[in-house]
């Protein structure tokens, strides 16, 4: 599937100063979607940066995983230990 704009992933933690904004993303796309480069097509305008964290929610599923933003159109999964 898409990303649809009109499903935007919603902050749930702000940035301040140098940290990392966390963001929460729930759709019925597989993580694995999400990870590709240009699924998301308004992460500048909704203030998303690199390095910053996304937790992804597959509604579909249900799972859930930990992504890291690389730039403003492509996160990638993270590995949790």
């Amino acid at each position: 599937m898409a990303y649809a704009t009109t499903n935007p992933p919603k902050i749930m933690v702000p940035a301040i100063g140098p940290a990392a904004a966390i963001w929460l993303y729930q759709s019925t796309d597989a993580h694995t979607d999400v990870d590709a480069a240009g699924y998301f097509t308004d992460g500048a305008d909704l203030g998303m940066k690199a390095n910053d964290c996304m937790f992804v929610l597959d509604t579909s599923t249900p799972t859930g995983t930990m992504h890291h933003v690389l730039n403003t159109t492509t996160i990638t999964a993270a590995t949790l230990s």
